[in-house]
């Protein structure tokens, strides 16, 4: 069976998925990314000494807003009521990588695996803007969804390689 796009209509235009017909169902997605700071920004995040202040704290403000806001920076994403969000992290001193993982959970009609991406980035993004003052040497990478539950299509694992 070949799976078509379904955000185009059939003059190729540009359109919002019809959810109107689906039922509600419980739905929850995983993202996770990276980003390699090197051992003096993670010496300075570890000990609470960046002078913006508390990077993993606001990063993990940030990326809930993300969430909240993903429709309105992903065109095609529909405004969900969004009801549970956490943003955790996973420190590896040894090569100074910040690992972020955002879980998004709601009942609707249509996932929230956008939502989790987007945290997953506002966060890293934030890491970025709050370290670059110590060192830009900063890679952002390995952003992706780890699982999703719920809907039409069930569940989705991502085999990590």
């Amino acid at each position: 069976m070949e799976k078509g796009f379904t955000h185009f209509d059939g003059n190729g235009n540009a359109v919002m998925v019809d959810v109107s017909g689906k039922d509600a169902t419980f739905r929850t997605a995983v993202a996770a990314g990276s980003i390699h700071v090197g051992p003096e920004i993670m010496a300075a995040v570890k000990g609470g000494n960046v002078k913006k202040g508390d990077v993993l704290g606001v990063a993990r403000v940030a990326g809930i807003m993300g969430v909240k806001r993903t429709s309105d920076l992903v065109p095609m994403c529909h405004p969900l009521p969004v009801q549970k969000c956490a943003v955790d992290y996973e420190l590896d001193e040894e090569k100074s990588v910040i690992r972020v993982f955002c879980t998004v959970k709601t009942e609707g009609k249509t996932g929230v695996e956008m939502e989790a991406l987007t945290g997953v980035q506002v966060t890293l993004l934030t890491i970025y803007d709050m370290c670059k003052a110590i060192d830009k040497h900063m890679v952002m990478s390995d952003i992706h969804l780890i699982e999703k539950t719920g809907g039409k299509s069930g569940t989705f694992r991502f085999d990590e390689i």
